[in-house]
C-alpha cells in the first residue's frame, strides 16, 4: 500500500477531503522525522514505536580492494511493532491464507 492509497482510504472512511488527510499525514511524517532527527523516540501507543538505535564503531572488509575500513559509530533509524499490533498481523493472515 502507497502513501496515496492510505491518503485515499483515510479520506472515504472519514469523509475529510484528500488534500486535507494529505498534510495531516505529511506533517505526521515530518514531526516524526525531525523528532528523530534530533534524537528523540516516538511512541505510538498500541502500533509501535520509531525508535533511533545506536551502531558501534567496527572494522570491515572491502573484499574487492582486500582492505580494513573502519565505520565509525553512528545512529540509524528502526521501528519496533507493538505486541497487539504484532499479534494481530498474525492472526489476520491466518485467516487471509485460509480463505484464499
Amino acid at each position: 500500500m502507497t502513501k496515496a492509497e492510505i491518503i485515499a482510504e483515510i479520506s472515504s472512511k472519514t469523509g475529510i477531503e484528500k488534500v486535507d488527510v494529505q498534510e495531516t499525514v505529511e506533517a505526521f511524517f515530518k514531526v516524526v522525522k525531525s523528532s528523530m532527527v534530533g534524537g528523540e523516540n516516538v511512541y505510538v501507543r498500541g502500533f509501535g514505536s520509531f525508535v533511533v538505535k545506536k551502531r558501534a564503531k567496527k572494522t570491515a572488509r572491502n573484499i574487492s580492494k582486500n582492505t580494513a575500513i573502519i565505520i565509525p559509530e553512528h545512529f540509524v533509524p528502526s521501528f519496533k511493532p507493538a505486541k497487539t499490533f504484532v499479534e494481530k498481523v498474525r492472526t489476520g493472515n491466518k485467516t487471509a491464507k485460509a480463505v484464499k
